[in-house]
């Protein structure tokens, strides 16, 4: 087999960047493809090759994992509502494919994950599907405040939008390291890595909470103080994240996920809701030249 040459990678992360923004709407391979700028069947052929899953499972996949997070923190939104707003054209083929995935109809999950007092503790691979636990958190939501309150001041501000350069990542999160390690391969000859400001994103698209770990994509990202107009073989965009919860910490890399599981408490305690933009860090600098090895970092929820 040929290998995938590298600007066929970028008009297929085009391509999901198109699903993934538009899972509310009607999805045929027509339409994708011609997104892509691809005959239909040769569209359907390298989406295989590039994400591991036909078009099909990939955009119902997206839409149940988008419904998730809808049933727990969207208290106000009805199983059916959900339903509509992830792209389903009918309740019961959502709550069969729902069921499929997690191995429990909608209506059981939303009962079973009320936010105050359960959380979604682990999520594994099993036979194709996911499975997911609830149990009680760990420590309270007050010890998980304090923490929070301990190491940062939260902010609440509007986050100006970013030209970006990124490097799509499909899979567990540590092996992010490998996006990122081409996005700098790519920029440090055009003397991007030398801009000041450094800043450098990551956009996480699937929550880690409810997707497979082997298949969460994220987006490895260098903010661009100028739009490029020879890009080469890179994608770019326009992000604009709007409204945050911004949180500055200072921070060694096992304690990421202790701190974005605190945000997402703290969010949901001081009555915000999470907006439809995905979750993001901006990194300050390089760990390997902190003193004691932190990340100098801010976690992002854009919010209502």
């Amino acid at each position: 087999m040929k290998p995938i040459l590298n600007q066929t990678v970028i008009r297929i992360v085009n391509a999901i960047d198109f699903i993934e923004d538009n899972l509310h709407q009607k999805l045929d391979l027509k339409l994708v493809a011609e997104k892509a700028s691809f005959s239909p069947y040769h569209f359907h052929r390298l989406f295989s090759i590039v994400t591991k899953e036909t078009l099909t499972s990939f955009i119902t996949r997206k839409r149940i994992e988008k419904a998730a997070p809808l049933l727990i923190y969207k208290t106000n939104l009805s199983v059916t509502e959900v339903s509509e707003k992830v792209g389903f054209t009918s309740l019961s083929s959502f709550s069969r494919s729902f069921k499929k995935f997690y191995g429990m109809s909608p209506q059981e999950f939303k009962k079973q994950s009320p936010i105050k007092y359960s959380k979604i503790c682990k999520t594994k691979s099993k036979n194709g599907k996911v499975t997911v636990l609830f149990d009680q958190y760990v420590c309270n939501i007050n010890n998980v405040l304090n923490w929070l309150k301990m190491n940062t001041t939260i902010q609440i501000k509007e986050v100006p939008k970013f030209n970006l350069a990124y490097v799509s990542h499909q899979g567990k999160i540590d092996f992010i390291v490998t996006a990122y390690q081409q996005l700098i391969k790519w920029a440090t000859p055009k003397g991007l890595m030398e801009q000041k400001p450094l800043k450098m994103i990551t956009i996480y698209h699937d929550s880690v909470k409810f997707s497979d770990p082997n298949t969460i994509r994220m987006s490895a990202c260098l903010v661009l103080n100028e739009a490029l107009k020879d890009k080469g073989e890179i994608n770019t965009k326009e992000f604009n994240p709007g409204k945050c919860i911004v949180t500055h910490m200072e921070l060694k890399p096992h304690e990421f996920q202790k701190a974005w599981e605190a945000n997402f408490v703290w969010m949901t305690e001081n009555g915000y809701q999470k907006a439809e933009q995905d979750p993001f860090e901006i990194y300050y600098n390089n760990a390997a030249d902190h003193s004691e090895g932190k990340f100098i970092v801010d976690f992002c929820i854009p919010v209502l």
